[in-house]
């Protein structure tokens, strides 16, 4: 069974920078696609980054610039990288994998969830 569990979030002011982790646990294969999803209250999920198991990488205009992703294929972690963080990036981040198809830009539809991690950038 797979499992993806997500490190790393937590407060930080404007400006400020915050890694997030995403352990897969239970693969032995690299996914199709595997991405970042946020989501605020009252607000829709936003497709945020992801990577295709070539490495090829999508990332969201509003993040463009300012957030990486990548991983660890030895240790079976994705990571998000988000430096410049603005107040509009609070939320909570979920990391996601699918195997039925590969990225796309916006990406919010995967098979595989993890359970969250809250960012908050204050101003």
């Amino acid at each position: 069974q797979v499992l993806l569990v997500e490190s790393g979030g937590g407060s930080v002011q404007s400006g400020g920078s915050l890694r997030l982790s995403c352990a897969d646990s239970g693969s032995t294969y690299r996914h199709y696609c595997m991405g970042w999803v946020r989501q605020s209250p009252g607000k829709e999920r936003e497709g945020v980054i992801c990577i295709d198991r070539d490495g090829l990488t999508t990332i969201a205009d509003s993040v463009k610039g300012r957030f990486t992703i990548s991983q660890d294929a030895a240790k079976n972690t994705l990571y998000l990288q988000m430096n410049s963080l603005k107040p509009e990036d609070t939320a909570m981040y979920y990391c996601a994998a699918d195997d039925s198809s590969s990225c796309y830009t916006g990406r919010t539809q995967f098979g595989i969830w993890g359970q969250g991690t809250q960012v908050t950038v204050s101003t």
